[in-house]
């Protein structure tokens, strides 16, 4: 089994390891509630360096990116900023989401999902093969989220001059600092040399900063309605029944990207992923099927809510409007309400 190179500091430190994807890493050091909580409240410390850095080189990395994503890169062109997109296959389907880093230019970092590290590597080597651009999957890095409303105090701590806006990022010595993250919390992602990167976890540590793991971070991102690919969407899945049709940018109408043909039969599709959320007793998990008037579907992620004290999920329906919704659990029904995806935006 793959380990990261925090896995020692996760054994003294309590934390129950599990197989995620392949990767020995902490499902939590002791309460996953508790480190929900930490993290809406103050900060923590998640190691996330199970994630797949592919590097970018090469004068047409630009037009490689144009082709390979539905979202278009030259939003971000001048600047050093981050872009979320999914990556589709010829059919418009959904084979991973991810995150690509402006880094000045026309320079650019793509960080993706661990489960799809080498179907991921082979797809960019296959796509940019047509271009005078280079993918090459880093080995050794280490990835640290800092989440939190206090994470730009505690950041500051260790990198005094870090003043960034969302969903931009900055270089210092040799470390790649973003402001983003996948908990709904300002935060940072925190990218370098397994080296460096041991020497900033321990400064955060040290300044008091709590380990999170991963069973904590699945409950922050789904109150914050942010989707887990193969869960919430998979290869049997398009942008538009996914929540992401705000990533389809469709502004320059010559742009051509793979799959956009496909993908544009699907825009007047009535399959949509809702939210649900219930009173009730009862967590309803992935796979669960769901009735409403007017229509049917299945549950995708469920969980009990920390931070709202009742259960919450994600759901993908065939109509665009349900309404009294239901599922069975245990031979339960189970009431539901139906709402937008991102609980923190709902129902605080």
């Amino acid at each position: 089994m793959n380990k990261t190179y925090l896995n020692a500091y996760h054994k003294d430190a309590g934390g129950s390891l599990v197989d995620f994807s392949g990767w020995e890493m902490p499902i939590n050091y002791g309460s996953q509630i508790n480190e929900h909580n930490e993290v809406r409240s103050n900060a923590g410390v998640f190691d996330v360096s199970h994630m797949a850095v592919f590097n970018l080189s090469g004068p047409q990395q630009v037009d490689f990116l144009k082709l390979l994503l539905p979202n278009d890169v030259s939003k971000i062109l001048h600047s050093k900023r981050a872009l979320y997109s999914p990556l589709l296959n010829e059919e418009g389907m959904i084979l991973d989401d991810l995150i690509v880093y402006h880094l000045g230019d026309n320079n650019f970092r793509i960080i993706s999902n661990c489960a799809t590290r080498e179907q991921n590597d082979d797809w960019f080597r296959q796509i940019s093969s047509s271009f005078e651009c280079r993918v090459e999957l880093q080995k050794n890095s280490s990835i640290i989220a800092l989440q939190g409303p206090n994470s730009q105090k505690l950041i500051q701590e260790i990198f005094p001059s870090l003043e960034l806006k969302p969903f931009h990022l900055e270089e210092l010595d040799n470390t790649m600092i973003a402001t983003t993250g996948y908990t709904g919390e300002p935060g940072y992602e925190i990218i370098s040399s397994e080296a460096d990167g041991l020497i900033i976890w321990n400064k955060l540590i040290a300044l008091g900063v709590s380990p999170i793991g991963l069973a904590a971070r699945d409950t922050l991102r789904l109150e914050a309605g942010l989707n887990l690919y193969g869960s919430d969407m998979t290869s049997a899945n398009h942008p538009y029944e996914s929540n992401l049709s705000w990533t389809i940018d469709l502004t320059d109408e010559s742009r051509n990207f793979i799959g956009k043909k496909k993908l544009l039969t699907y825009k007047d599709s009535p399959s949509t992923l809702h939210g649900f959320y219930t009173e009730e007793r009862g967590v309803l998990r992935s796979g669960s099927t769901i009735s409403c008037d007017g229509g049917s579907g299945v549950i995708t992620s469920g969980t009990w809510s920390p931070t709202f004290k009742k259960n919450i999920g994600f759901c993908r329906l065939d109509t665009k409007n349900p309404k009294n919704g239901f599922a069975k659990l245990r031979e339960r029904q189970i009431n539901l309400n139906f709402c937008k995806t991102n609980f923190l935006k709902y129902l605080q």
